[in-house]
């Protein structure tokens, strides 16, 4: 997990949070790599609500969605100064708009930074130049249709974009619509071609997505039911096709809860989930088949509202970013069980994010 960039042997954090309700926008910090601890390196409040954020692949760069009503994306040049000392990320340019409403997160593909707009449910390439900063919007995928639950499925609510494992794909997660729409990203001109949707249990509410490592499964966590959705993808045919659920709660659960974010192991033995309400961790396991998804355990996730769970590169340690008591916490996995324990805890007011370089 060291810094490749400078020699270092400490790796790198970004948190981002809500600078509305207190948060100190994306803060830097380094990973110990023994123990896991994270210590800030410095911090920037120059983009409002940055929630969600991704980085390049050379980790030179770093991109953060702006979760406003008029929503934007931001480009950081995070690459440290020539002096060494600590540095916060740097604002490249001004925040594009996405020609949308409350972006939730973001991704890299096909040259572009593509965005999931919840408040709007539509989909926004921004192309990357060649410095790493964004130029304006120039494909805008915009959703349709509802859900049964009138309070949270009014109308589309994309809430997850990512690339499938081959690259061929984009597949964007709606909330509203109780689907995943399955799109490609036209390199050149940034336009966004619908391929496919695939329509889950009405009622679900399909918050976030996470691929196995095999590449031929994903595993979709639903926030309205509290369930998790198996699903078998094809890469050739772009195709994504339900085949299962499985509960992330324990029966008896009467606490009001949400899920929001889904990690899977290293190895594809073990799946995480992080439930706000329940405040936990959802420890389940997976068969030879990549095909049954059974619950273990659930583990305290060491604060309050836990909006956002990581893996760290060596796919030793969990993160959680704890929105409500404002903590970053670490725990380390059992490499047999898959159960994490409570290993420290890094204080940032309205986390929602964490991710590593």
């Amino acid at each position: 997990m060291g810094d490749r960039r400078d020699g270092r042997s400490e790796g790198r954090a970004y948190i981002g949070s809500f600078t509305s309700a207190g948060g100190r926008g994306i803060i830097a910090a380094t990973v110990d790599a023994d123990t896991g601890s994270l210590t800030e390196i410095g911090a920037t409040d120059e983009l409002a609500d940055p929630s969600y954020l991704t980085l390049a692949a050379d980790g030179s760069m770093l991109y953060a969605v702006s979760e406003g009503e008029e929503g934007a994306a931001a480009a950081f040049d995070v690459v440290p100064r020539a002096s060494g000392g600590a540095s916060a990320p740097r604002l490249l340019g001004e925040p594009v708009p996405v020609c949308g409403s409350g972006p939730t997160h973001l991704t890299l593909t096909a040259g572009h930074l593509v965005t999931a707009n919840y408040g709007s449910g539509s989909v926004t390439t921004l192309p990357v130049r060649p410095d790493g900063s964004l130029g304006a919007a120039a494909g805008i995928l915009q959703h349709e249709g509802t859900g049964p639950r009138s309070d949270r499925q009014e109308g589309p609510h994309a809430h997850q974009v990512l690339p499938d494992p081959s690259g061929q794909w984009l597949l964007a997660v709606d909330l509203g619509t109780d689907s995943v729409r399955i799109s490609s990203v036209d390199p050149g001109s940034g336009d966004i071609n619908p391929h496919g949707e695939t329509v889950l249990r009405p009622g679900t509410g399909p918050r976030h997505l996470v691929f196995h490592p095999a590449g031929t499964h994903a595993y979709i966590l639903n926030e309205l039911e509290t369930t998790l959705t198996v699903c078998r993808w094809d890469a050739d045919k772009g195709t994504l096709e339900p085949a299962g659920e499985a509960p992330v709660l324990p029966d008896g659960v009467e606490v009001a809860s949400h899920a929001s974010e889904i990690v899977v192991s290293r190895d594809g033995r073990h799946l995480w989930a992080a439930v706000r309400g329940h405040d936990s961790i959802a420890v389940l396991t997976l068969d030879e088949t990549r095909e049954k998804a059974v619950l273990v355990t659930t583990v305290d996730c060491g604060g309050h509202w836990p909006r956002d769970l990581a893996l760290d590169p060596a796919g030793r340690r969990l993160y959680v970013s704890n929105e409500h008591s404002g903590d970053v916490t670490w725990f380390d996995i059992d490499p047999v069980t898959g159960v994490p324990s409570r290993a420290g805890s890094f204080e940032a007011p309205a986390a929602s994010c964490v991710i590593f370089g």
